[in-house]
């Protein structure tokens, strides 16, 4: 058997694993110290394997992840969400689907300092889901605002996607998370649109509130200073280039715990338990990033990622009709796999022949991520759908996957346009880093 054919029968073997219901990292490394052994030989194959863990994940630029993680979990904590959503509430809940407006507002602010979509999910289905249904919003569009609008991490900075992608492709770290900033503001406002229409469309669905007094509106603003510095500090460092990610996650950690500590939020019991989360969090995170780097070592030695470069590159079709392709198969594979699992399997293959048919890294990422925010809501796993469900289980898992679909449709409709003008992504860090 060729190198080659063993690779194909290495990915035969991991889809196998994970369709028996083998979790991703266990799945991954199996596959991949089968495969190394298979090429190299037991002693060879099991020395590589037993590298590859600490160098692929011993890098400085990997400490931002738990940087970023630990951030939204303080800033939850703190109580930045909660005052976060009712500042939007008094600015925008009096226009048509208001409530569901703020959270897509309110969501977008805490991407500004977290970087954890599942994370924002959760918030706001204790934070926002239970006051929409209150005032009346149906549980169908209630829960598919909430889910869907925890997907806006994925894009505005600081993002773990992004962050990891860059990893694998060996990319800018600055630069992708400058390029997510202007698509994440144009999906929040997208989710925005959608909801507007529907309210227009049902009043009976999505209730209209009342107008917010301008002496309420600039109190609740006032209240949302600590999430504004953290954002400032997260936002301005990483885009004036005065310090690197990592460094950005570190004082924004700092920020938050004094802002927290000053507003008397913070106990010993909050902190312990926000370490914690953090810490298991990025665990998991790490341990599939250990599993799929042996897995990609085996891939490396097999030549299939090459050999499928070649394969794509010399289709006698339009470079768009591949890439169109290339999405597809994602959208399709984001209904089955997280989204980290996903990107570290796939880009050591898809990546080479993205680049060789000329398309630009950091452009292609930020589609990417665009691909993996649909995936993370799409049935039948979308993982978003089901941290709603789980953070409030009065709600029908059924509501919340027919939820999602008109701003599923937005993605698509902004994938659309970012495909025709990618000078959307890629105006920021080339006019900031260039």
């Amino acid at each position: 058997m060729s190198d080659i054919a063993i690779g194909i029968f290495g990915f035969a073997m991991l889809a196998g694993l994970v369709a028996l219901g083998a979790r991703i990292y266990i799945a991954a490394a199996f596959a991949g110290i089968v495969g190394l052994i298979w090429l190299r030989g037991w002693d060879i194959g099991t020395s590589i394997a037993g590298v590859v863990p600490h160098s692929a994940t011993g890098h400085f630029t990997l400490s931002v992840l738990p940087m970023f993680i630990l951030i939204g979990f303080l800033a939850h904590a703190a109580g930045l969400t909660d005052a976060a959503f009712r500042a939007a509430k008094a600015w925008v809940g009096h226009l048509p689907g208001g409530l569901g407006i703020a959270t897509v507002f309110a969501a977008a602010a805490f991407a500004a300092v977290s970087g954890a979509t599942t994370a924002t999910s959760a918030v706001f289905a204790r934070t926002a889901l239970p006051e929409m249904l209150k005032a009346g919003y149906s549980p169908r569009i209630s829960a598919g605002v909430v889910a869907s609008a925890g997907t806006l991490s994925a894009l505005i900075p600081p993002s773990a996607i992004l962050v990891i992608y860059a990893i694998i492709v060996e990319q800018s770290v600055g630069r992708l998370l400058l390029a997510g900033f202007i698509p994440g503001v144009l999906t929040a406002l997208l989710y925005a649109g959608v909801i507007i229409v529907f309210s227009l469309k049902d009043k009976n669905t999505i209730a209209r509130q009342e107008k917010a007094s301008w002496n309420t509106r600039i109190s609740t603003l006032t209240q949302t200073t600590g999430i504004m510095i953290v954002a400032v500090i997260i936002l301005g460092g990483i885009y004036s280039g005065i310090a690197t990610p990592t460094e950005v996650g570190a004082l924004g950690v700092f920020t938050v715990l004094i802002v927290s500590l000053i507003q008397k939020r913070m106990t010993f019991t909050v902190l312990k338990s926000s370490l914690l989360q953090a810490a298991s969090l990025t665990i998991m995170i790490f341990s599939i990033i250990w599993a799929v780097m042996i897995f990609v070592r085996f891939l490396g030695f097999s030549g299939l990622p090459n050999a499928f470069s070649s394969f794509v590159v010399d289709l006698p079709v339009p470079p768009l009709v591949i890439l169109l392709c290339i999405f597809g198969l994602y959208i399709i594979m984001g209904m089955f796999m997280d989204a980290i699992g996903m990107l570290l399997l796939t880009l050591p293959v898809i990546f080479p022949a993205v680049v060789a048919l000329g398309y630009d890294p950091i452009w292609f990422g930020i589609i990417l991520v665009k691909l993996v925010e649909i995936g993370l809501v799409t049935p039948p796993i979308g993982l978003n759908c089901f941290v709603v469900k789980g953070a409030y289980p009065d709600i029908a898992i059924e509501d919340v996957f027919r939820g999602i679909w008109p701003f599923v449709i937005a993605d698509l409709l902004l994938v659309a346009v970012l495909v025709a003008q990618p000078e959307i992504v890629t105006f920021l860090p080339n006019a900031i880093l260039n």
